[in-house]
């Protein structure tokens, strides 16, 4: 194993994505150094013009928030703090294409509150039993499917990205003849330029725009079948709610079938991914769940969210001069929440950068922090990260890891592409 750099607050430069590529302990060393010496620090923008003629320029720069207090005071403020400008993008981007790929993550009230009442309601008791169910199905099935086969090539394949793409797909009504277009979709949305998601020769930005075409179009047609035939599907139920008059547009409907492949897809699957080389590399955390799998899984399941911090940050901007933590903030300053960095604050958890699977409290913000954007499907990707391990524990208890994680390429998901894994206790 190399010797871990250790970085000075001023060779750390967060729109460098060279600092992407540095090892977990690099960075969040660099992270922990931000929190002592410099919470607030300030960074230029990334010129995407590097990478694609269709970008636009970079702005002004923004704000690390690295300190898990001003995180969640951010979140709790979204009348200074707003989303609305751009909540997954450094960058200023045309408010057709933050719409397009971000929904109602980048909406404020009132429109945020209409959203997610209408998407509540579709999200009723019984079809919220009915996905729980469906579950375990789909965990057993995936996991039986790699026993039979003796085994597998990449758990993220095989196993962490299989259960939520099933899920979601299922749960909106696409047929399993799509899903491969909906996993090369969501992988290119999210890829932050990786080039195995990316190749050199395209333009990220057209295959941005191209993959989120393709996903609009699928979800046009299931919608407009279900518009005539209706079933028992999250689709059929969104396009029929109506709160005191009001329903998704077809714009609405498109982008919220976006966010929720991304979404809900990319983070638990590397929630899960994250997790399993967790307990390789922890054999005693492992020992200590699988000794009492009932009594231990639901915080393990909180600290591989804390540990993994699969979204690494969201945005907000500033909507009035304010002061943060006895610094000056003015109107229209970017604030980056890094959720990352949060989730290792020395302040907010006892030795955050032990691995603890009985860890409690666990205030972590791997959902996102409290408040109107607290993450909508957080309830379903803890119960897909739950069943998913505990079937692990019954069906193969010895499968480990044999890899070093083959990381995305990412300043905003903390993605993991690949990795080895053997089913040592089939």
């Amino acid at each position: 194993m190399q010797p871990v750099e250790v970085l000075t607050v001023d060779q750390i430069d967060l729109s460098d994505i060279t600092f992407w590529e540095r090892p977990w302990e690099e960075r969040d060393g660099a992270f922990a150094t931000l929190r002592r010496e410099r919470p607030l620090a300030f960074f230029e923008e990334p010129d995407p013009r590097d990478f694609s003629p269709l970008a636009p320029p970079p702005g002004p720069g923004y704000r690390a928030v690295t300190r898990f207090a001003d995180v969640t005071e951010i979140s709790r403020n979204p009348d200074i703090y707003c989303s609305g400008k751009g909540a997954v993008s450094i960058l200023d981007l045309p408010p057709e294409m933050v719409e397009y790929f971000a929904g109602m993550i980048s909406t404020d009230n009132p429109r945020h509150a209409r959203l997610r009442r209408i998407v509540s309601q579709a999200f009723n008791p019984r079809r919220i039993r009915s996905i729980e169910d469906s579950i375990q199905r789909v965990a057993v099935d995936i996991i039986e499917g790699v026993k039979a086969k003796g085994g597998g090539d990449d758990f993220v394949a095989d196993v962490a990205a299989a259960l939520p793409l099933k899920i979601i797909c299922d749960m909106m009504g696409v047929p399993e003849s799509e899903y491969a277009t909906v996993f090369r979709c969501s992988n290119t949305i999210l890829s932050g330029g990786d080039p195995e998601y990316a190749p050199v020769d395209t333009d990220p930005v057209l295959d941005l725009l191209n993959a989120g075409q393709t996903l609009t179009e699928l979800m046009q047609g299931i919608a407009e079948a279900r518009a005539g035939t209706p079933s028992d599907d999250l689709t059929s139920a969104l396009i029929s709610t109506n709160i005191d008059g009001e329903a998704l547009t077809h714009a609405e409907l498109a982008s919220f079938f976006i966010l929720l492949l991304t979404a809900g897809n990319e983070t638990t699957r590397n929630s899960i991914t994250h997790g399993l080389y967790a307990i390789t590399t922890h054999p005693e955390q492992r020992a200590i769940w699988q000794g009492d799998v009932d009594g231990v899984t639901a915080t393990a399941v909180e600290e591989i969210v804390r540990w993994a911090s699969p979204v690494m940050w969201m945005r907000r901007t500033v909507t009035t001069d304010t002061v943060l933590s006895g610094e000056e903030l003015h109107e229209g300053d970017k604030v980056l929440l890094f959720y990352n960095s949060a989730n290792r604050d020395e302040d907010a958890f006892e030795d955050p950068s032990t691995f603890d699977v009985r860890r409690s409290p666990n205030p972590h913000v791997g959902f996102g922090a409290a408040g109107p954007h607290f993450c909508l499907g957080a309830h379903l990707a803890r119960r897909e990260i739950d069943v998913m391990f505990r079937e692990l524990f019954r069906l193969v208890p010895g499968i480990r890891s044999t890899s070093e994680p083959d990381r995305l390429r990412s300043n905003f998901i903390n993605g993991i592409k690949h990795l080895e894994f053997e089913l040592t206790g089939a």
